[in-house]
């Protein structure tokens, strides 16, 4: 499909329903469930999500842990605030990062977070050509640590309310450090409501790909091919990609949570219908006209106008089907974005 335009992918969104704050029960949330094929839709709540699951089905989850990424400091020898955020590791002391005010901090520029007796100081190095820095941080001690002291959770732009418990900014079985922001499908999950699923015959499966902040990133162009999507790192283990390959062989239904998990698995296919186990970077930009290789259904939230990730789920049910999903949803007062409802788009 060509022609694509972002203005094709915009809808209306009062914004009195965008979630400022988690709910109490994460399975609490509403749950709109689409019928992929003719748009078809139920309304329902996540604690339900089980009745729509099949004894065989594998469910993807995507198992990376959101870093404190966000960290608030000063030039070496001035007063003025500046903001670093971190978006991927590159070795044990160096990161990319998106950083402000942008003027002020060039190529040899040493900015200082924290005081005595944790300081953090990170030297700019390069920068790059969209912006983004390299900066040298050096420390005392385990970097983890010491960020986990000095730096907050760097929430969307449109989250204005101060998070009170970091965890629920995690999903509950992040593992592998490294994201900007959280595969937010997965905040709907208990450990009870995975056991129970388990307990189902689901076979639940993890693969990590590290969220950058490029996923709020809007696309400017107005033809969307002309959009450069952000590069994010991910890995499938042995393990996940025979689950994985044996459940395609036996035609039973690749679940991704999240369009995080959809993206791993979609690049891990290299065009073909298995996943490939392995490391590596990817840029994919899955909009309407893509073939999914894996991926049969998608559990998500709901995403913004004109994002790269309401064209993904455009990809996977059809970009009217969707839309008006969407209308459905605004009409009917779902919570929307990061801390807000999910959908589950599939067969039903």
């Amino acid at each position: 499909m060509t022609g694509l335009k972002k203005s094709d992918f915009n809808y209306y969104l009062p914004e009195r329903l965008i979630a400022q704050d988690p709910l109490e029960d994460r399975t609490s949330s509403r749950l709109l469930v689409l019928d992929k094929n003719n748009g078809n839709m139920l309304h329902k709540h996540f604690y339900e999500i089980g009745s729509f699951l099949r004894k065989g089905d594998c469910l993807v989850i995507n198992d990376t842990k959101v870093i404190p990424a966000r960290l608030m400091g000063h030039r070496e020898g001035h007063q003025g605030v500046c903001e670093v955020l971190l978006l991927k590791r590159l070795s044990t002391t160096d990161w990319e990062c998106i950083v402000r005010p942008g003027k002020k901090l060039r190529t040899g520029t040493v900015v200082i977070f924290g005081q005595e007796p944790t300081v953090l100081k990170g030297e700019i190095k390069e920068v790059l050509p969209d912006g983004n820095r390299i900066i040298s941080f050096s420390f005392e001690g385990v970097f983890e640590e010491v960020l986990d002291k000095l730096g907050t959770m760097p929430l969307p732009p449109y989250i204005t309310h101060e998070l009170k418990d970091k965890n629920r900014y995690q999903t509950v079985y992040a593992k592998h450090e490294g994201s900007a922001a959280a595969p937010t499908a997965g905040l709907h999950f208990t450990k009870e409501l995975l056991e129970s699923i388990s307990e189902m015959g689901v076979e639940i499966v993890r693969v990590t790909l590290h969220v950058g902040l490029g996923t709020f990133r809007p696309v400017k162009e107005e033809n969307i091919l002309d959009h450069h999507m952000h590069t994010e790192s991910y890995e499938v283990t042995e393990e996940a990609a025979a689950i994985i390959n044996a459940a395609k062989e036996r035609g039973s239904r690749i679940i991704s949570v999240g369009t995080t998990s959809c993206r791993t698995l979609e690049a891990a296919s290299h065009g073909t219908d298995r996943v490939v186990a392995g490391r590596g970077d990817t840029d994919i930009f899955i909009y309407p006209g893509y073939k999914f290789n894996i991926v049969d259904s998608l559990i998500t939230n709901f995403h913004l106008p004109q994002s790269t990730l309401i064209m993904l789920v455009a990809a996977l049910c059809g970009r009217e089907n969707i839309l008006h999903a969407y209308e459905e949803a605004v009409k009917n007062e779902y919570r929307f974005f990061s801390f807000g409802d999910a959908m589950f788009i599939t067969d039903i």
